[in-house]
């Protein structure tokens, strides 16, 4: 790494005024506007970076003194802080060792589903337009504008640590804090890529394919892993997780695998039988009433329900079958009507015992 007082061409001991016109000059000489060719660019560079370090004085200072810097920092006993950074880790980056990565995992994303209950049956299969972080395609995460690389830090010299020594209780004591300089990375990204600004990522849309397994129900979380947010500088993607959630359906409902839904008999149907034929979410299905069926009865269709989520085989259909009583009768279908009770003498209504199991098939029927 080139001396920062030689790129400039001033001496160690030039004041601010003079790094600064040494600055001026060389950029009226180098920049890209005014002398486009390769050399010109990368001395201009140089000389950025260069004055960067010289103009602010703590970087400077630093720069001076090098990466272990040897000077007493505070007077008396003032350096409890650092004492305890060093002994039990405290600090930002106190007990890591080395320069850290540039490269982190990408967050974590959710994102909220919505499906049919007949997608629930067997599974779906969905494309999503996601809006999230992706790699950089300019510079493939390196950060780095293609052609160029990270330039190790000349402040710490690619340790991503300051060292320097405190007088304490119990002594000089040398401590390590980040490099202010490069922020602990060890290296500095001199030409950012100017599509992801030195991030590695960008914001983007992409299509993640999706395999919706049948039996989910509304809350259900589904986990992906590596399809959440790319991570800065090519960091490994984070994790994506679908929520779910169940679109009602007007004439099923869902009592865990089982399918739930009413059919509607005339009375004479109620009384004779029939067979009748019912649309269900995976084709139709013959339903035979046998005769006296009573209002609330639930026909059992087995293995037509849902997937189950875990395991195999389905869950069943329950058919609660409602007897719908006329209302409206004209004087032939009344006289009939009287004729069948005439016939079929019966007592008036009375109070019977309560029967459980025909409340509790209503309740299941319209859960």
């Amino acid at each position: 790494m080139a001396d920062h007082y030689e790129v400039l061409g001033v001496s160690r001991d030039a004041s601010p005024d003079e790094i600064k016109k040494a600055y001026r000059r060389l950029a009226r000489e180098l920049h890209p506007d005014v002398n486009p060719s390769p050399e010109a660019s990368e001395r201009f560079k140089l000389v950025t970076h260069a004055y960067d370090v010289l103009s602010d004085p703590q970087q400077r200072q630093q720069y001076d003194l090098g990466p272990q810097a040897g000077g007493f920092d505070g007077a008396g006993f003032g350096g409890f802080g650092d004492i305890f950074e060093t002994f039990f880790g405290g600090g930002a980056g106190g007990s890591q060792r080395g320069p850290r990565s540039r490269r982190e995992r990408g967050q974590d994303a959710l994102l909220r589903v919505e499906v049919d209950l007949d997608e629930v049956v067997f599974g779906a299969h969905r494309d999503l337009e996601v809006d999230t972080a992706v790699v950089c395609e300019t510079c493939g995460g390196s950060c780095c504008q293609p052609g160029t690389a990270p330039v190790t830090c000349d402040i710490c010299h690619g340790t991503g640590s300051i060292q320097r020594t405190v007088r304490s209780l119990l002594g000089n004591v040398m401590t390590s804090s980040p490099c202010g300089t490069c922020r602990g990375y060890g290296t500095v990204i001199a030409t950012p890529c100017v599509t992801c600004q030195g991030q590695g990522r960008v914001r983007a849309r992409r299509t993640v394919p999706v395999d919706i397994p049948a039996g989910v129900d509304t809350g259900l979380r589904l986990q992906m892993p590596g399809s959440g947010e790319a991570g800065p500088a090519g960091g490994p993607n984070g994790d994506l997780y679908l929520e779910i959630k169940v679109r009602h359906h007007d004439i099923f409902s869902r009592d865990g695998d089982d399918l739930l839904c009413t059919l509607s008999v005339s009375m004479a149907d109620a009384v004779l039988g029939t067979h009748a034929k019912v649309k269900a979410l995976d084709g139709d299905i013959d339903v035979e009433l046998k005769p006296g069926v009573q209002g609330a009865d639930v026909i059992t269709v087995k293995g037509r329900g849902i997937t189950h989520l875990r395991g195999t085989g389905r869950g069943d259909l329950r058919v609660g079958v409602q007897v719908v009583t006329p209302t409206k009768l004209d004087r032939k279908e009344r006289e009939l009507i009287e004729q069948f009770a005439a016939h079929h003498k019966a007592e008036s209504p009375t109070l019977a015992r309560f029967q459980q199991g025909l409340f509790s098939k209503l309740r299941d029927r319209f859960l």
